[in-house]
């Protein structure tokens, strides 16, 4: 069949009959089809505007998936879709059809409805003009996005402030980049075009969606709908997908869910990052390239929501064979389903005298005694007994209690700087103390964020003599006790995840009503403080106040205190002292990330590396490399009421550990 044209949209559109323009990509040497599925099944556009990206996979005779988008022909109905190269399905006119896709012997049809094609569409500036200003990259911090904006004209970073926006866009310079009359004389579309310099470059043009949708704005009279549904989440397909070869691609797909309950493709609007760029590349339409065997997150970002997936490039793995290995215990059952995903053997067991100096540096950081290796060395039992034993010796022992009380020193900033030799010595023996007693994690944490009185008596509340403001002390507790960097959304929405600037505020107001008092007994002696604050008490009395805000940087208005997310269970009640709030929603065992973050800092303690990497840095953008593992150690861990010594003991007595 021939092709009957194309249109004016971007991504190298196929005609009528024809084949994707990239159809050259071919299946690997010597693999063989037994399946082609499409997703979605079937196509309904019911607007000009409106878009399905297709992904056809492929199952080889191997049992392998692969994405043949680009690989297979297709025959469509004239004049009723456009469909790229990529596979990004537009609508021409309305009707109905069948695209037909065939590759290797075989087939697969999508049912196509197109509708609404003549009927007027409401272009809202919440849901439709801020995706397209976000993906042209008006508002990215290389143009005017940036802290003071590109040549006079500033908006928010990532279109985070839909309201300030539209504000700059239509009151700056007397709202001149309007003509509502002739919208193509807008000077937004005249530079986004081309047709006046521009520094940006050339954006979009006449004919294609980004530029007729901003248009048609305009024409509409450049209105806000401030109650336009929002983005409640996203979704990226496919799940975890396998790349066979290197230089073999992968087109993803980016689906929004709204506040009302509607869902929309958003592939074309959305931004797809890749976390390994020597794993694998994606460029602007979210087509993956395979660049060397490994694993990459991508991750797919789209109006605040974001979403992620892992991509696996396996690999030539020609005579691999998995040979079957015994378990000590459920977390090696889940590393070896991991393994056996991609395709890798798991390494043998350590020596016995590897084994003893190895535990011995975990979990007292010292080697073992002359005396004590040759001893283990000699001992005829069967290596699982004794390895056993030697774990159920080393912790709680004299060595093990200072181990881990160094640590919790190191996290907890004990520091004669903060804290003067009294307020620094009755800390560390605060927590020598709790290591020694194996006080839960959960209880742990609690009294450290809730602690009042004289920071000597009670040493736990110098946690607040060396954290003095509510952003320095909140960015510290969500970092420690969550694992999650709220510093980055101090001045806007966090650029790599969900977090906003709101939430920045509402959490810090949380340790707005801290009260910092001298201690009378020790009235008069000071140590070294802030260059601001000059020298300080050198013990303090902390309390709760009635009183004490936090005002918004952007807005200046006094933030009330309010969760970034919901938890199931019984809270503090609302009367109760912000402190005592937090700390209960912190330490939730319905928390998601509070024994997430302890289980992962505990395994990257013993196995060199965490199961999130950085540990301090769980987002939607940096997945744990074995998600099933992590959540059945925080499952065990909250189910043994916050045990850090069961969770050292689990670790050490599998498999993988050894």
């Amino acid at each position: 069949m021939k092709n009957k044209g194309c249109c004016l949209l971007p991504g190298g559109w196929a005609g009528v009959g024809a084949a994707p323009a990239a159809a050259q990509e071919k299946l690997p040497p010597g693999a063989k089809l037994t399946k082609i599925e499409a997703r979605p099944a079937s196509i309904s556009l019911k607007n000009p505007y409106d878009y399905s990206q297709l992904l056809l996979t492929g199952t080889l005779q191997t049992g392998e998936q692969i994405d043949v988008t680009r690989m297979a022909t297709v025959e469509k109905p004239a004049n009723l879709v456009n469909l790229s190269a990529n596979g990004l399905a537009r609508p021409i006119a309305d009707g109905k059809g069948e695209l037909k896709f065939a590759l290797d012997g075989q087939s697969v049809a999508v049912p196509v409805e197109i509708t609404g094609q003549k009927t007027k569409v409401e272009v809202s500036f919440i849901k439709d003009v801020m995706p397209v200003l976000s993906k042209i990259g008006c508002n990215a911090g290389t143009c005017h996005g940036a802290k003071d904006g590109k040549n006079g004209f500033k908006l928010s970073l990532r279109g985070y402030d839909p309201e300030y926006d539209y504000r700059a866009l239509t009151d700056d310079l007397s709202g001149r980049r309007f003509n509502r009359a002739a919208p193509d004389k807008s000077l937004m579309l005249l530079k986004t075009s081309g047709a006046v310099p521009h520094v940006g470059g050339l954006l979009c043009q006449p004919g294609e969606p980004n530029y007729e949708l901003l248009r048609n704005w305009i024409a509409d009279g450049v209105q806000l709908d401030m109650k336009a549904p929002r983005v409640t989440s996203l979704e990226i397909f496919p799940k975890n997908p396998l790349v066979p070869l290197k230089e073999m691609k992968q087109q993803m797909a980016v689906f929004a869910t709204y506040s009302d309950g509607s869902r929309r493709d958003v592939t074309a609007e959305a931004f797809v990052e890749t976390s390994n760029m020597e794993v694998a590349t994606v460029d602007k339409t979210s087509l993956v390239t395979a660049v060397r065997r490994g694993e990459a997150a991508m991750l797919a970002r789209y109006e605040g929501a974001y979403a992620a997936t892992m991509l696996v490039v396996m690999g030539d793995r020609k005579g691999y064979e998995w040979k079957e290995t015994p378990t000590n215990n459920f977390i090696d059952g889940l590393v070896h389903d991991k393994l056996k995903s991609v395709k890798i053997l798991p390494s043998g067991l350590c020596t016995d005298a590897e084994f003893v100096r190895r535990v011995h540096l975990d979990l007292t950081g010292l080697p073992p005694e002359p005396e004590t290796l040759r001893a283990f060395l000699n001992d005829p039992r069967p290596s699982k007994a004794k390895r056993d034993e030697l774990i159920d010796k080393l912790i709680g022992s004299i060595e093990f209690i200072d181990h881990w009380t160094n640590k919790w020193a190191d996290l907890l900033q004990v520091n004669r700087k903060f804290l003067g030799d009294k307020g620094a010595a009755e800390f560390r023996a605060w927590i020598r103390k709790a290591v020694e007693s194996n006080m839960p994690y959960d209880k742990f944490a609690h009294e450290i964020l809730t602690a009042s009185g004289s920071n000597v008596t009670n040493p736990p509340a110098s946690y607040y003599k060396v954290l003095r403001t509510p952003d320095a002390a909140m960015e510290n507790t969500t970092h420690l006790f969550l694992a999650v960097r709220f510093n980055c959304n101090k001045c806007h929405d966090h650029p790599f995840e969900r977090w906003t600037q709101d939430q920045y505020y509402h959490m810090a107001a949380y340790f707005a009503q801290v009260g910092r008092g001298e201690d009378p007994t020790y009235r008069g002696q000071k140590i070294g403080g802030s260059a601001v604050e000059g020298a300080l008490p050198l013990v303090e009395v902390i309390s709760d106040l009635k009183g004490g805000e936090v005002k918004h940087d952007r807005t200046g208005a006094v933030t009330p205190p309010k969760f970034p997310y919901e938890v199931a269970g019984e809270l503090a009640p609302a009367t109760a002292p912000r402190r005592e709030q937090l700390a209960k929603w912190i330490t939730s065992k319905e928390n998601p990330l509070f024994a997430k973050s302890y289980v992962n800092r505990l395994w990257s303690y013993l196995l060199g590396a965490g199961i999130i990497e950085p540990i301090d840095d769980i987002r939607a953008g940096n997945p744990a490399s074995n998600p099933q593992l992590l959540d059945a150690l925080t499952k065990e861990f909250t189910q043994h009421d916050f045990d850090v010594r069961h969770m050292l003991r689990t670790i050490c007595q599998s498999r993988t550990y050894q």
